[in-house]
């Protein structure tokens, strides 16, 4: 490729890119689940750019290209939920979407003392799960939200919240 990917923090500017990205990703999983009217695969640009304003999100970058993003934010709990996780295809299996997770963990950790992260997937989504389990996150929940879809939902302490429990 001749560049390497770099990791910033998203901009109201970056929305329709990540839009783009978003639905792209996202076929794969619907696809799994037979489901094309997933919430990542019907929001809107207004829904993604409110997202973007409400809480935190990364870009990966390509030259100008937005090849990877995630999105997060703070809950009343002081739980930080992350959310939207995607690599654009031809960049999977390269480690990015490790790299954007452990970015934004580090984010919410440093910026705001999480307590825990906590994010959630399709229970037929191995790639994920694999990828979530890989980085210390461990299931905590299931919901069936549908006759063919039951949402894992995984968590992991912060560095500081395990220093709490253990002190």
């Amino acid at each position: 490729m001749g560049m390497s990917v770099t990791i910033s923090a998203a901009t109201a500017q970056d929305a329709e890119q990540i839009l783009k990205l978003q639905y792209l990703c996202y076929q794969s999983e619907a696809a799994i689940y037979g489901d094309y009217a997933i919430e990542p695969l019907t929001q809107s640009l207004g829904g993604v750019r409110a997202e973007l304003a409400q809480g935190h999100a990364l870009v990966a970058r390509l030259g100008d290209e937005v090849v990877a993003s995630v999105r997060g934010w703070i809950d009343e709990t002081g739980t930080a939920q992350i959310s939207k996780l995607i690599v654009h295809p031809r960049m999977q299996r390269h480690g990015l979407g490790g790299r954007l997770l452990a970015a934004i963990e580090a984010h919410f950790a440093a910026a705001s003392a999480a307590k825990k992260f906590q994010l959630f997937t399709g229970h037929r989504s191995e790639g994920n799960l694999r990828l979530y389990r890989s980085h210390g996150y461990v299931p905590v929940a299931r919901e069936e939200v549908g006759p063919r879809l039951i949402l894992v939902t995984l968590e992991k302490e912060t560095a500081a919240g395990t220093f709490v429990t253990s002190a």
